[in-house]
């Protein structure tokens, strides 16, 4: 997938979210990267993928909210 193309406004705004998210986000990474480490190679997939699965859909969750929180505090404003 190819990364959009962002105003200058929209890519301030993108920066200021990844701060935000950025601490959260590399605490569930090192969580996933802690449990693959922790399985056997014959283990990495199954269960173990459908836990990274799961938990990388917690973090699309996690940045949906974030954004749409900002922007009802005024962060940013729709367009016209």
């Amino acid at each position: 997938m190819d990364a959009p193309i962002l105003s200058s406004e929209q890519d301030a705004e993108a920066e200021r979210l990844f701060h935000i998210l950025r601490p959260a986000l590399e605490a569930e990474l090192r969580q996933m990267t802690r449990l693959l480490a922790s399985k056997p190679d014959d283990k990495l997939l199954g269960k173990a993928e459908f836990e990274v699965r799961d938990r990388v859909q917690t973090i699309g969750a996690q940045v949906t909210e974030a954004a749409l929180n900002e922007r009802k505090k005024g962060a940013t404003k729709a367009p016209v």
